[in-house]
């Protein structure tokens, strides 16, 4: 169980709500390993939650079910950072797939999104789009081979990339070969539905291509990079360098 400081507990605490709003009947056991905390933390969250006033039941048969009354409004949408930029990421995939549904009022959505940043993370986020490249849509052959996703090396992308940090990672290539990288990870590529990591290997001293689906195991150091020109990956572009 990792321990959490006040703004770890919070941020819980929002999405409790949202979970116990949603889930028809959730287990202070499954909340509990969902948050990676003990089920006496979850307890305490809850019982924090019902002396501020939300209407949380109790199943108290065999489970510990939980869950808020369905006539409760959770409240206004409170996205984190990591969120807001993980939802304007999404809507520039949509805008660049040129898909004719619910385009109507993105533009409107990213606006608002965007104007809730500060100065100095608007100004990263702007430079965020440019890194997000759509392709061509994968072949079958390549659709067949998606592996499940492992959440938490794909979080560890996911912050490495918008802070440019390097990573290190465990990849298992198409044969089967598993081995430890520390890469750059200067783009991501949709070649819908598979996502790409295009970054630079220390380990080859060159530009690669990185199936996400592939990623074992992801770990953030602290070493900054700066960010290469698209036109350094233009191989793994094509194609031709992908493992």
């Amino acid at each position: 169980m990792t321990r959490t400081n006040s703004i770890d507990r919070l941020r819980r605490l929002e999405l409790l709500a949202v979970q116990l709003k949603q889930e028809e009947l959730c287990t202070i056991k499954s909340l509990a390993n969902l948050h990676d905390v003990s089920e006496r933390t979850i307890a305490r969250d809850l019982q924090l939650m019902r002396d501020q006033g939300l209407p949380i039941d109790a199943d108290r048969g065999r489970g510990g079910g939980v869950r808020l009354d369905r006539n409760w409004g959770v409240g206004r949408l409170n996205l984190s950072y990591p969120e807001a930029v993980d939802l304007l990421i999404s809507l520039a995939v949509s805008e660049q797939m040129n898909s004719p549904m619910f385009l109507a009022n993105l533009g409107s959505v990213r606006r608002q999104l965007i104007a809730s940043f500060s100065s100095d993370k608007r100004y990263k986020v702007n430079g965020l789009k440019s890194r997000i490249l759509i392709g061509s849509t994968a072949s079958t052959n390549v659709q067949t081979t998606i592996a499940t996703t492992h959440n938490r090396a794909v979080q560890a992308l996911h912050q490495a990339f918008l802070d440019q940090r390097t990573l290190i990672i465990r990849y298992k290539k198409g044969s089967g070969e598993v081995s430890k990288r520390t890469i750059e990870p200067h783009y991501l590529l949709l070649n819908y539905p598979v996502w790409y990591v295009l970054a630079f290997d220390h380990l080859r001293g060159a530009q690669r291509a990185f199936r996400c689906d592939r990623l074992l195991a992801a770990e953030i150091s602290d070493t900054r990079f700066r960010l290469r020109p698209k036109a350094d990956f233009r191989q793994s572009l094509e194609g031709n360098d992908v493992i």
